[in-house]
């Protein structure tokens, strides 16, 4: 199981004082270890693409990020300006406000947006960020990200209250089926860690501390 742990992890630097050298050195380092993604602010995008070159290794970025509170159209620009400079994967904070006040018709068509800024051109990844959830809002969260089309779920930003829990990656993947990417994020640490969350139905993992997972 997961004998190839690297390509699980999107390698991920989001802090406000991030600067060009350790975007460089986390491109670097994604390179070495054959990494799945980096993980960058939009700012960062085009710099990203540049340093990692002709490698194999994806970009992707954050939309509507952290607190998810932008409008759909606004996020939908945002997902397609970041594709014009070079992510492939995009992954998206919903309107958290609007699940809880059941509003699903505005969280679908704000996670809509994106997903078809992203068609035929980028991952779509969905962040229901769960530590602000019930259960139930989970399961609604999951559920409109599959209507809507994405391509994937993912538990959290790593900015609020609580990151990845292996119960809430179980529930995600029994809500999404098979067919949907699941993406664990915060709290990613070990490979011990990342073994867990795969076999509870997480098909990536977001973390900042890739190097310590792939470590021998």
């Amino acid at each position: 199981m997961a004998e190839n742990l690297n390509k699980y992890i999107d390698h991920t630097l989001l802090k406000a004082d991030a600067t060009e050298e350790q975007i460089r050195q986390l491109c670097e380092e994604a390179v070495t270890y054959d990494f799945m993604s980096v993980c960058v602010n939009p700012t960062w995008v085009k710099k990203a693409a540049a340093f990692l070159g002709n490698s194999d290794v994806k970009v992707c970025t954050v939309i509507g990020f952290p607190l998810g509170a932008n409008t759909p159209e606004l996020k939908a620009f945002e997902a397609r300006n970041a594709i014009q400079n070079g992510a492939t994967e995009v992954d998206m904070v919903i309107n958290i406000g609007a699940l809880k006040d059941e509003d699903s018709e505005l969280v679908e068509r704000d996670i809509k947006g994106v997903v078809e800024a992203a068609k035929t051109k980028a991952l779509s990844k969905v962040i229901i960020e769960t530590s602000l959830l019930t259960d139930e809002e989970k399961v609604r969260a999951c559920e409109l990200a599959k209507k809507a089309g994405a391509d994937f779920v993912k538990t959290s930003t790593g900015f609020s209250t609580g990151g990845a829990t292996l119960e809430d990656v179980t529930l995600m993947r029994a809500t999404v089926g098979p067919e949907m990417g699941v993406k664990a994020s915060g709290g990613v640490r070990t490979a011990e860690d990342a073994k867990a969350f795969i076999a509870a139905g997480a098909t990536r993992l977001g973390s900042s501390n890739g190097i310590a997972i792939v470590a021998k």
